[in-house]
């Protein structure tokens, strides 16, 4: 049997088979996967902090002088607003004060204007008068710290803003001074106060660009920036405060939520970056990848791996930014399968 009668033979067996039902072999059906894009990123990995959310501006609200707490009209996280009324004292004992100043100081002023007469009659001398009219300028004086203090029997809100702490109750015996409320002035913007390290503390300027992540708020990420580092470290905990100015963008801060925040060096050098999940068959600085190609084909493709930045690990070969890598479902691919790429979410 020569070449081209063995060819038709073969031929024939093929239509043959055919005619007696056999069917061609079922083309695979597309892999689910899911897939991450090759981006750039710092070189150093991003400098990693938790804190929590504040009020830029805390107050701490007291009275001028000492007394017995007659009344705290708010309660702990209640919101206030400026000028209203929020703690008074028993005033009993300050109302005794400014009658007092205000007899002595009336008391005072006679004496001057008798004096004032009796110096016209040539009964008194100047030194004397001079004396009556000191007298009377110290009992003034008096007077207007008596009132001073008298309107400093109460405390008014600074500001709008929420009642962070409430450190005293009615009927409590309190100092001058002593604090009695925290206030935080919403109205100042929010801040996160985290703790670093020394050896995060030397990476880190303020005017940083940071991006802030919250439990309260999952999946969205708020913009923030470096406001203040301490000079000196906390001697209880050794760590540095560091402060970061938060925008809330519209979302609802109250005071303690945890906050997680990320600081980039924005001198580093920007390299190439796949999730750690995408990489297959690693061996030290070499791994393998799935790369979805036009016309939705994975291609295996060796690549050169660096440092590990986080979740994420930098490529130094093999890769462009731009491509999509295969993060899940790469362990059942083959080179050149078909793959259909699900939603991120």
């Amino acid at each position: 049997m020569n070449r081209h009668t063995f060819t038709a033979f073969t031929a024939a067996l093929a239509l043959a088979g055919c005619g007696n039902g056999q069917q061609p072999a079922p083309v695979k059906a597309a892999s689910p996967v899911r897939v991450a894009v090759v981006e750039t990123a710092p070189a150093t990995e991003s400098l990693r902090a938790v804190g929590v959310v504040a009020p830029a501006d805390e107050v701490r609200l007291s009275f001028k002088t000492g007394g017995v707490v007659r009344s705290i009209e708010v309660q702990q996280g209640e919101r206030v607003r400026a000028g209203q009324l929020l703690a008074t004292l028993m005033q009993d004992e300050v109302a005794a004060a400014v009658s007092q100043a205000r007899a002595v100081a009336e008391k005072a002023a006679r004496d001057l204007e008798r004096g004032q007469a009796l110096l016209a009659d040539e009964v008194a001398t100047r030194e004397q008068v001079e004396d009556l009219a000191t007298a009377n300028a110290v009992a003034a004086a008096q007077l207007r710290a008596a009132l001073f203090n008298a309107r400093h029997s109460r405390i008014e809100a600074p500001a709008d803003g929420v009642v962070l702490r409430r450190l005293a109750e009615p009927d409590e015996l309190v100092a001058a001074g002593q604090p009695v409320l925290v206030v935080g002035n919403t109205g100042s913007g929010w801040i996160v106060r985290a703790a670093l390290s020394d050896r995060d503390v030397v990476r880190v300027q303020e005017g940083q660009a940071a991006e802030v992540t919250l439990d309260a708020f999952p999946g969205r990420r708020f913009t923030a920036r470096v406001t203040e580092i301490a000079a000196a470290a906390d001697p209880q905990t050794g760590t540095y405060e560091m402060k970061l100015a938060v925008d809330p963008a519209g979302a609802r801060f109250v005071q303690g939520l945890v906050a997680k925040a990320v600081i980039a060096d924005d001198d580093a050098e920007s390299v190439a970056v796949v999730p750690v999940s995408s990489l297959l068959e690693a061996d030290g600085s070499e791994a393998t990848v799935f790369v979805v190609a036009e016309g939705g084909v994975a291609k295996k493709v060796a690549v050169q791996t660096g440092r590990l930045l986080g979740e994420r690990v930098e490529v130094l070969r093999g890769l462009a930014p731009g491509e999509r890598v295969v993060t899940e479902g790469a362990a059942w691919l083959d080179h050149d399968d078909a793959v259909r790429v699900l939603d991120a979410g």
